[in-house]
Order: C-alpha cells, then structure tokens, then sequence
C-alpha cells in the first residue's frame, strides 16, 4: 500500500514552501518521500521534483498555441491530465515501490478542489492503484484576522472536503509571520457563542439565522479544525506530519521507510 499527500488551497497560501520545507524535514530525519508538481504554471522549486506535470503540458505552451488566458489555460491543462490519468500518471506511479510515500503540490485555483471534478478524479485514481490519500488544505494564517475570514475559510475547507471525500488536515500556515498570536489562539479552539455574537455584530439582522446555522455546522459537528503551522519550527512540522500520518495510516501496516546513507570513513 503507497501513501499520499494532496496538498491544496488557494493561490499563496504557502503550499510549495509547505512542500520544500516537509522534504527537508524528512530528509533530516532518514525518512523518504517523493514530491511531485502538478501546478503546469510552476517554475521555481526548492525540493526535487520526483515527477512534473509539465512533462505532460505546459501553461505556457497552452496559452501561446491556444491563446488562452492563464485561468482558463490551467484549467485546459488539469483537464487534460484527467484525459491523461490512466497513462501518463499510471506510467509515472510504476516507477515507486508498492509502500512509497507521495507528496502532490497542487494549484492554487480553488474551481479545482471545491467543484471541478478533475482532482477528484485524480484521488479515485491513486485509490485505485491502491494508495491511502488526505487531502492537506493550506490557509493563510494572516488571513485569520476577524470572525468572518474565519467563517469563509471554513466553509472553502468543507467545501474541498465534500468535494474530494477525503480524509483532511486543515493547516493554517504563515505562523511565523503573525504578529499578534492572541488574535490567531481565538480561532484555533473558538468559544461558539463569542464566534456568533462577533458574527452578529459584523452583519445585518436579517443574517442572524443563517449566523446561527453557520456557527454550529462549525462548531457541533466539529468539521473544521485548524493546526498551526510555524516553519521555523522542527516541532511544528513534525506535529503536522504526524497528524496527516495518522489519517492515511502511515507506519501501521509497514516501517518506516528508511534512506540509505554511505558510513563515514574511518579516519
């Protein structure tokens, strides 16, 4: 059984220093991980990329012989390693062990992971070559500055986790540039009367209901939760990949899977 990451979220929300900064933790521990890139409008990495999209497609070829905007240009790419997915993705997968552990750097367009069917479809295809997936969904943590920030950011979360039927770690990430870390602590573990009378306050009466609702679809269903991220931090990150370990049951069935490093010479 293989093990993977999806790791999504909005345009800037830390996903590929997430990624860099995962590799760099596991490499220093003697763990072993693959990092791929599925965004065809990257060019910059600070990790290895164990396999590209852009192999397959690329935005800037899209947009030049299609003449599409960047947007829409993505899209055509996702859409077209959907097309590709028995394939080119089959063909790239053959090349890890049966226990490998994946990590997908994903887009940032949210049409992707919240009603676009293409990453979807992608997760059923890992399931199907038998490999256990979550979804990481990366948010801002500067984002996190009132009540109704807040409220949108948890339902882009649930939306993703209805979209991909998944099991999901919601990660605020950016800590380490919060400067006000009280304002953060309100949201991490919100008191649901405090989150409804801000909410109240903030929007007009007529709003009192759907406030009400929102609040305890949050709250007693407990279908949103945040973990802070601070990369500064080798505790943080590991906490963080411990959680993620846990939902796609890493290490139960297997070892961990261990790098090869050559002995020192002895002087």
């Amino acid at each position: 059984m293989g093990y993977a990451q999806l790791v999504i979220g909005p345009a800037g929300s830390g996903k590929s220093t997430y990624c860099s900064s995962l590799y760099r933790h596991c490499e220093a521990v003697g763990r072993s991980i693959h990092i791929i890139n599925l965004d065809p409008a990257a060019e910059n990495f600070d990790y290895p990329v164990a396999f590209d999209i852009r192999e397959l497609i690329s935005l800037e070829d899209v947009m030049e012989e299609l003449g599409l905007g960047p947007n829409g240009g993505l899209m055509y790419c996702m859409e077209h390693l959907e097309e590709n997915l028995d394939d080119w993705l089959t063909e790239e997968l053959e090349n890890y062990l049966d226990d490998e552990y994946l990590v997908f750097d994903c887009p940032g367009q949210i049409e992707l992971f919240s009603h676009v069917p293409v990453l979807r479809n992608f997760v059923d295809h890992l399931k199907s070559r038998n490999y256990n997936v979550c979804g990481v969904y990366l948010l801002d943590s500067q984002f996190m500055t009132d009540v109704t920030k807040f409220i949108s950011g948890c339902m882009a979360s649930l939306s993703a986790m209805v979209q991909l039927e998944l099991p999901h770690v919601n990660i605020l990430s950016k800590m380490d540039l919060v400067s006000n870390k009280k304002d953060i602590d309100d949201f991490l573990e919100p008191e649901p009367q405090f989150l409804l009378s801000e909410l109240n306050q903030r929007m007009g009466p007529q709003f009192a209901k759907l406030n009400k609702a929102l609040i305890e679809l949050v709250d007693e269903y407990s279908m949103v939760s945040f973990i802070p991220l601070d990369l500064r931090k080798e505790s943080s990150i590991k906490y963080v990949l411990a959680q993620i370990d846990t939902c796609i049951q890493f290490g139960e069935d297997a070892d961990v899977k261990i790098k090869d490093f050559d002995p020192e010479d002895d002087d």
